[in-house]
């Protein structure tokens, strides 16, 4: 079995395994990025999640060549709104909450514009594409068998918000054994002491939900291992 490790993770090194590890994508997706979608509409800098689209669009690069698994996710909801609890619908501003026009189509509704992966971070054939209705990307989806049936036991974790549904979707994945990595320039919040405070969270006492490295660290380790095959396309439950 190959290796790999990225020396500069905290609270220590973290070693790769490719064939065992996944990446993934949480939550591109233009309702929460773009200017004038769901994000700008409840008063955030959306310009905050936009830098993360660079050094991500690159470890996706890196992962594709490396033939790693790759997993996007999408929140979204029914047209219905019955997947859609109260609590979580009487939230944001009270003309602009999940399921009201937007600029991109109904907000968070899956098949709208809108509720899509943003151009820039698209995926490709073969690749997982997870709808879920929470934050949490194992709640309510097939993403653990999904991982089962790959032979997943490590997650590189990316995409936003880093203290929304990438915390819970990491801490999920901690309370199911995985070991996970954060890549740091590659999460994204609209406020940056959540981005602080979120990743000191993720590796604090030793790491007590995973580790925590930039994409300068994670790629080239990436880089180092043998190019393997393609993963083959895993059905989406």
């Amino acid at each position: 079995m190959t290796t790999s490790t990225v020396d500069a993770a905290v609270p220590g090194p973290f070693t790769l395994i490719p064939e065992k590890t996944a990446l993934i994508v949480i939550d591109m997706q233009r309702d929460f990025i773009l200017p004038g979608g769901f994000g700008e509409s409840l008063g955030n800098d959306v310009d905050m999640l936009l830098k993360v689209v660079p050094p991500l669009a690159d470890l996706i690069a890196a992962a594709r060549s490396a033939g790693m698994l790759v997993i996007h996710t999408r929140e979204g909801h029914e047209p219905h709104l019955s997947d859609c609890p109260p609590a979580k619908l009487n939230r944001g501003a009270p003309s602009k909450r999940i399921g009201d026009p937007g600029k991109y189509g109904r907000i968070l509704i899956r098949g709208e514009y809108g509720h899509d992966i943003i151009d820039e971070l698209a995926p490709i054939e073969g690749e997982v594409v997870i709808d879920k209705p929470g934050k949490g990307a194992f709640y309510a989806t097939d993403l653990q068998q999904i991982l089962t049936d790959a032979g997943i036991t490590q997650l590189l974790v990316t995409g936003v918000t880093t203290e929304v549904c990438v915390h819970t979707t990491t801490r999920e994945a901690n309370d199911r054994g995985y070991e996970c990595l954060v890549v740091s320039d590659c999460v994204g919040s609209y406020f940056p002491d959540f981005q602080r405070v979120g990743l000191e969270m993720i590796c604090a006492q030793g790491g007590i939900f995973g580790w925590v490295a930039d994409s300068a660290a994670v790629i080239p380790a990436i880089a180092a291992l043998p190019v393997s095959p393609e993963p083959a396309p895993v059905s989406q439950r």
